[in-house]
């Protein structure tokens, strides 16, 4: 299918996403797609530059006519969110991405399309192959495994870069132009348990949490989707209040930016208890099928027998559990008071693990205000530490405060409205971009980003809008020929 995809105008850049989308390329294990890049920038000539932590740099020079204007540095991502479907087979450290055309939008087979940041990092690709596409000075910057802890960015060194005004093309609105985004903390709660052994007559019951749509746990947060692992909880906890269950496994969500789409528990409950458990399932099922209606339609709750668990948490422990999931805030905390409908702090409880005799919750706390982030974090941590586990606080990286007078959002402000006949929508996002980082190390560059309409990231159901890559298109190439001189 990929050459129906190259098809699709602009061909430059489809083709570009197409070669890009047949490199593996996950968080952590970039190996691939940094020697891809490498090898891209050395066979046209350009100089190219591998850094410590294996961000990717490709220097353009500037085409005739162009070189006064000031150096631009074009900025995405290489790493891209894995996720699939239960029923998708499909191994991400091996594959290449299935895409297929459906209507105005290019998706992918039971997988993440790879859009984010994929046509970002194809966008770029095209400038520097390109003959014939006026331009100043390019530094193409290629950072990797942005999805799960923002590593390139935070290890780029001051100095490498000379540009004066940064293009972020990862923003997924194409009537929007970004200029500040939130600042991020991971959140990791664990505890050992001593197992019990389960006691006779008990039976076996695998609880499936699962159709949920997912999304992006930044950009989505405020959307009312379901988070399987607070769904699973509310099961669990309302089990052993009705029926003494008592909790084996939990294997729930995956990705801490991604919002948990399926949950999957092992259990034992009382032989006596049996009917009247698969009664209430259904029962309880039903209710939160209703309430979730509207935004998760394809929702399912199940139980189905299985073989009784050998072990089973510790009873205090299983109680102090999920009362403190129960607790944990999920979603939305702060709304923020300056800019009109932006979320300002949130928190996503991405994953969840019993196994074994160890509890792991992994939890994403974002806001665009440093203190209001730590206040969630702190707020998150007594929750858990009041059942007795430890917690973590890593990855943190800053917020990117917004600079309304910038120099390069009034020429993209103004070249939007004359191409579109329209003003763009310029905002601040509730997601992490690199901006933030990379201003610490170089405070003067004037900041953009901007991208095409992609829907569902961080989800199987990522698609990106045909018509409106080529929208942004023609905006990024109006915005090359109208960068302000020196």
């Amino acid at each position: 299918m990929s050459n129906d995809i190259r098809q699709l105008e602009p061909k430059v850049l489809w083709n570009k996403f197409a070669d890009l989308n047949a490199v593996p390329r996950p968080s952590k294990k970039e190996e691939r797609v940094i020697a891809f890049m490498k090898d891209f920038g050395k066979n046209l000539g350009l100089e190219t530059i591998v850094d410590e932590v294996g961000n990717v740099i490709i220097r353009k020079p500037a085409t005739p006519g162009m070189e006064d204007k000031t150096t631009v540095v074009m900025q995405s991502h290489l790493d891209m969110v894995h996720q699939k479907n239960n029923d998708t087979e499909f191994d991400f450290d091996k594959q290449g991405i299935e895409m297929f055309i459906e209507d105005d939008w290019v998706k992918a087979k039971g997988t993440t399309l790879g859009a984010d940041n994929g046509l970002g990092v194809a966008t770029i690709m095209a400038i520097l192959e390109s003959t014939d596409i006026p331009h100043p000075e390019i530094e193409a910057l290629f950072t990797i495994d942005e999805e799960t802890g923002m590593t390139g960015a935070m290890g780029l060194k001051g100095g490498l870069l000379k540009g004066g005004i940064l293009l972020n093309l990862d923003t997924e609105e194409d009537d929007e132009i970004g200029v500040g985004c939130a600042g991020g903390v991971d959140i990791t709660a664990t505890r050992t348990y001593d197992e019990e052994e389960t006691p006779e007559f008990k039976v076996g019951f695998e609880i499936n949490v699962k159709g949920l749509q997912g999304g992006h746990s930044g950009m989505q947060i405020h959307e009312g989707l379901g988070n399987a692992n607070k769904i699973m909880n509310r099961v669990l906890f309302d089990g052993f209040e009705k029926f003494g269950l008592r909790i084996s496994e939990i294997d729930g969500g995956s990705l801490r930016n991604a919002i948990p789409r399926e949950s999957k528990a092992v259990v034992a409950i009382d032989v006596i208890h049996e009917d009247a458990f698969i009664s209430k399932i259904s029962e309880l099922s039903a209710s939160i099928k209703k309430e979730y209606n509207t935004m998760e339609p394809d929702l399912v709750i199940e139980a189905t027998k299985c073989n009784t668990p050998k072990n089973i948490i510790d009873l205090g422990v299983q109680e102090g559990f999920t009362r403190a999931m129960y607790a944990a805030l999920n979603g939305v905390y702060r709304m923020s008071a300056d800019i009109p409908d932006l979320v300002e702090t949130s928190n996503n409880i991405a994953r969840v693990i019993v196994k074994d005799g160890h509890i792991k919750v992994g939890c994403l706390t974002r806001s665009s205000v440093e203190s209001s982030k730590l206040d969630l974090a702190n707020s998150l941590r007594a929750t858990f530490e009041l059942t007795g586990c430890e917690v973590e606080f890593s990855g943190a990286y800053p917020g990117w405060t917004p600079n309304m007078d910038s120099a390069i959002l009034k020429v993209m402000t103004k070249l939007y409205e004359e191409l579109n006949g329209e003003k763009p929508h310029v905002a601040a996002c509730h997601a992490g971009l690199e901006c933030g980082i990379l201003g610490q190390n170089y405070p003067d560059m004037d900041m953009i980003s901007f991208g095409p309409n992609i829907k569902g990231a961080h989800s199987p159901d990522e698609r990106a809008q045909i018509s409106s890559v080529q929208k942004y298109w023609k905006f990024v190439l109006e915005i090359l020929k109208a960068i302000p001189e020196n």
